[in-house]
């Protein structure tokens, strides 16, 4: 058993060894709040969702660090547009990502630190560095020399000469424009710290760096965030943290991006779509079907119709399920573990697409032995099943699905769910008393309807059920 992971930094697919005996500790770059998450956001949370769960099916310890950067210019600017404190955007669009995370069924990290909560911890890191020569204080600002740590780009692959260093707005007195700021002076009416250089605010690249320290120590396993982060967000982290003298990352691990019209999923292109509108249309259970099935490094370009047609894959998963525990009089308990070619996809890299086939081979080989009447063969295959999907999130029987609807109103998991239920539950009251009195005509018409309003009603050994039927 060899989980292998593509490392960014080795540009290929290794052998993972953790750096402790069956543990394994992923730091992943999570949320800048300074607005409500788009699915773009939230896709990289649902990468390393799945990745932490298979670490855990594989016997692992996980520590899982997700931080949040709750100060920073994208912050500070809406809090000027807006009028309101920096910390109140913040701490509202920090609970519209987790609001996110919950509806798509991703586990709580282990940590959760925000980068206001650790202003020690980062000028502890700069007064260090500053020490060593890799950093020096000019106007007030805190710049990382880049041109003193010789393994400056190898994450990203470029050249010193070539390098074009992103740069803010009051970031003067540089020695070198490619230098990079990791503390930046006060302005009047913006957010700041004391500090022996002054009164300031953090860079973006120090929090992170600051943050895996204090956390997961001078060296774990595997950092990960999407492919944009890899220049200058990750080079830079690793440039503070060597510097610095922590070993850092072991591992460097990228998921893509989520794309409309071939372009990345941004709100500063304005063509992003809010998860908290998603959920209005589309069954979360649905929506982390679609974004957590592709592979974590591919691209999804985001249609309508490729929701559609997750929307029909899952159900017909989910119509396998409500068959077998139906016929089975039960909850059919999940198998203690998955199939052999389950594990190898997921251990090659994550391999979700060729592991989601096994799922879909097995529902088709459950199928058959119900058609069969085979109830033995139907329930194990039913629980072959559900491991497999409790390693993606996706078990419709997991306590966090069932009665699963609409959360993006109200928060509830059943708050639409419940109401259409009910509803549809007389209406099949009524079919059920025309067929008792043999008024076929009626019965018929009443399922003609329920099935034009898009629900699927199946007559089981326990009474008609409905589900919803593709879009």
């Amino acid at each position: 058993m060899t989980i292998r992971l593509y490392d960014t930094s080795a540009r290929q697919i290794r052998d993972f060894s953790p750096l402790i005996d069956g543990c394994v500790s992923i730091y992943l770059c999570g949320a800048t709040v300074q607005a409500a998450p788009h699915i773009g956001h939230i896709r990289s949370g649902l990468n390393f969702d799945i990745m932490r769960r298979w670490f855990d099916h594989r016997g692992y310890d996980v520590t899982f660090i997700r931080n949040v950067t709750d100060i920073d210019d994208k912050i500070i600017r809406k809090s000027a547009e807006q009028g309101r404190p920096w910390w109140s955007i913040g701490y509202e669009n920090e609970r519209a990502f987790n609001d996110g995370y919950d509806v798509l069924g991703c586990l709580p990290p282990t940590y959760e630190p925000r980068a206001t909560g650790h202003i020690t911890e980062m000028v502890e890191m700069m007064r260090g560095l500053i020490e060593r020569g890799h950093a020096y204080e000019s106007d007030g600002n805190v710049y990382f020399d880049v041109k003193s740590f010789p393994g400056y780009l190898e994450l990203s692959n470029q050249e010193l000469d070539n390098l074009l260093q992103p740069e803010g707005e009051g970031e003067t007195g540089k020695r070198d424009p490619r230098d990079f700021a990791m503390w930046k002076r006060a302005k009047e009416g913006e957010p700041s710290w004391e500090t022996p250089w002054g009164r300031g605010r953090p860079g973006w690249h120090l929090e992170c760096s600051a943050m895996a320290h204090k956390y997961l120590g001078r060296e774990f396993d595997i950092h990960g965030g999407g492919i944009d982060l890899i220049f200058p967000h990750h080079e830079n982290e690793i440039a503070q943290a060597k510097a610095f003298g922590d070993a850092f990352a072991r591992y460097w691990v990228h998921n893509g991006w989520v794309t409309m019209s071939g372009e990345k999923m941004s709100k500063s292109l304005g063509n992003s779509v809010l998860v908290s509108e998603m959920v209005k249309k589309w069954r979360p259970i649905v929506l982390r079907y679609y974004l957590g099935t592709p592979h974590y490094r591919s691209m999804i370009e985001y249609s309508e119709e490729a929701l559609r047609e997750a929307e029909s894959a899952f159900a017909r998963i989910e119509g396998f399920v409500q068959r077998v525990v139906e016929k089975a009089g039960g909850v059919v308990e999940p198998a203690a573990d998955v199939p052999p070619a389950f594990a190898d996809a997921m251990d090659d890299d994550l391999g979700v697409p060729q592991a989601l086939a096994i799922v879909h081979t097995t529902v088709r080989q459950g199928n058959s032995a119900l058609a069969a009447d085979d109830k033995e063969a139907a329930v194990e295959r039913l629980a072959e099943v559900r491991a497999m999907l409790a390693v993606l999130g996706l078990d419709p029987l997991d306590p966090h699905w069932v009665g699963e609807g609409d959360r993006g109103d109200t928060g509830s998991s059943n708050s639409i769910h419940g109401v259409v239920d009910t509803l549809v539950r007389l209406v099949l009251q009524q079919r059920e008393a025309a067929r008792g009195r043999k008024d076929w005509a009626t019965a018929d018409a009443i399922r003609d309807q329920l099935n034009q309003s898009g629900l699927v009603i199946e007559d089981g050994p326990t009474g008609p059920r409905w589900t919803l039927g593709p879009r």
